[in-house]
């Protein structure tokens, strides 16, 4: 049955553009880091599994936050918690830019986080509530392709900074670009209205959430250094594993106050949706930190020019991301996330091949396909657990999925980090680590063929 799109109003396009401009600050601060950290190992004397914890660090409270960040925003107002998340994030942007002890970084660091996970929520929230529910696949395509070029201008503006007026100032630009967001958030977007949830808010949840994820991360860190027989590595593994059983029956306990309601944990196209992307994010995080590593080390690169390297994945992940809307519209979800799924298992198995004698051409095919699967996949599967969804659970499930994004990747992270530093030198470590991504993310692919995005032969019209 063919569906007539409702056009855009003037007043949706603004807001669509400002919601693109808050994603852009967010995803940037991501990938920009992945260029400058050997510029910050040499500063403050840290090994390799030190400084990882700049990008993972923000990663981990981003993630184990970000769930918490969602359901405020459905409760109390998504433009309200918005502006909450980017003042927190550019405070603690400030203090990381002039810390001059490594530890104070880290701390700083990991404390964005929690700004970036009240504004990206918010973010998906108030843009899949301001356009028609048959336009959700321009939403998420445009989400996720601001998210993109945030990314992929992160390394390049990263290189830039560190080669001309030091690391410290991908910090400190954060500030300029999070007043604007703010600014243009308030312009465009409508004042909150009162929260109809009135069941309170779930702490409970929110601390064992945050210790079993917290437990894990770093049982997965320090197990290559310490031993992962040893009595304290199997003591994270026992907290993780109890926190987050305890968290599940918690959660059924907590009826409407619970942090992960009920309607939501039983949905099994939202839940194949999260394992999917859990499975699928160990990649996008090696590749920002194990390429732009491999092209200095080995290649020789400067930082600005590790940057420019890493375009044929970012460039194509944010132009592809601004395709798959209007992919997702046409073909519909299970065509659009299996074939996201396996370009990024293609991608990876293409750049499994790295050898200590391979040049950078040699690079630039498995960046391409592989930024055509983050593109197209990471839009699609947005949108087809978001609108799985009741529309008041757009921010919480829109966070969720992201938390099972972020979740994985510094999983994936902690794992790819354990096999490089066991290997002999870095490409046969990134070979290894590259390789049991790939197979992971066939894995994910089988799962998105069986259980999400409904029939293969259908078009995916909105019910």
């Amino acid at each position: 049955m063919t569906h007539t799109k409702t056009p855009l109003t003037h007043q949706q396009i603004l807001g669509m553009f400002a919601m693109s401009l808050a994603v852009l600050v967010v995803a940037n601060d991501f990938t920009a880091f992945s260029v400058a950290l050997p510029a910050m190992q040499k500063v403050f004397s840290a090994d390799v599994s030190t400084i990882q914890w700049v990008i993972n660090g923000y990663s981990l409270v981003f993630g184990v936050s970000i769930v918490s960040g969602g359901r405020m925003a459905d409760m109390y107002g998504r433009r309200r918690i918005f502006i909450l998340g980017a003042t927190i994030f550019a405070g603690f942007s400030l203090m990381a830019g002039l810390a001059t002890d490594i530890w104070v970084l880290l701390l700083t660091r990991a404390l964005m986080g929690v700004g970036g996970a009240m504004m990206w929520p918010a973010t998906l929230g108030m843009t899949y509530a301001l356009i028609p529910e048959e336009r959700a696949g321009l939403a998420g395509g445009l989400i996720l392709g601001s998210a993109g070029i945030g990314n992929a201008v992160g390394p390049l503006l990263g290189g830039i900074l560190t080669d001309t007026l030091g690391w410290r100032w991908i910090f400190l630009i954060n500030l300029p670009v999070a007043l604007i967001g703010v600014l243009v958030v308030l312009r465009v977007i409508e004042k909150d209205k009162p929260a109809q949830d009135k069941s309170g808010f779930d702490y409970g949840g929110v601390a064992l959430l945050t210790a079993g994820l917290l437990a894990l991360l770093l049982a997965l860190d320090l197990g290559t250094d310490a031993g992962w027989a040893s009595p304290h590595i199997l003591g994270l593994f026992a907290t993780c594993f109890a926190s987050m059983t305890c968290f599940g029956l918690f959660e059924r306990k907590m009826g409407p106050k619970a942090l992960v309601p009920s309607d939501v944990l039983r949905n099994p196209s939202f839940l194949a949706a999260g394992m999917v992307t859990l499975l699928m994010s160990a990649i996008f995080f090696a590749a920002i930190l194990y390429l732009p590593q491999f092209m200095q080390t080995d290649l020789g690169f400067s930082a600005l020019n590790a940057g420019i390297g890493f375009l044929p994945l970012m460039a194509v992940f944010g132009l592809t991301s601004f395709v798959a809307g209007s992919l997702y519209e046409k073909l519909g979800a299970k065509l659009s996330i299996c074939g996201g799924a396996a370009a990024l298992a293609a991608g990876m198995f293409l750049l499994s091949d790295l050898q200590d004698d391979t040049t950078y051409p040699g690079l630039v095919t498995g960046m391409t396909v592989l930024g055509m699967g983050v593109g197209l996949f990471y839009s699609s599967i947005t949108t087809a657990g978001i609108t799985a969804l009741d529309p008041s659970r757009a921010s919480l499930g829109g966070a969720i999925l992201y938390m099972f994004q972020i979740a994985g990747g510094s999983i994936g992270l902690g794992m790819n980090t354990a096999i490089v530093v066991s290997a002999p030198d870095l490409a046969e470590g990134i070979n290894r680590a590259f390789m049991l991504n790939g197979v992971l993310a066939v894995l994910g692919l089988v799962i998105a063929l069986f259980f999400v995005g409904g029939r293969l032969h259908k078009i995916n019209n909105k019910r």
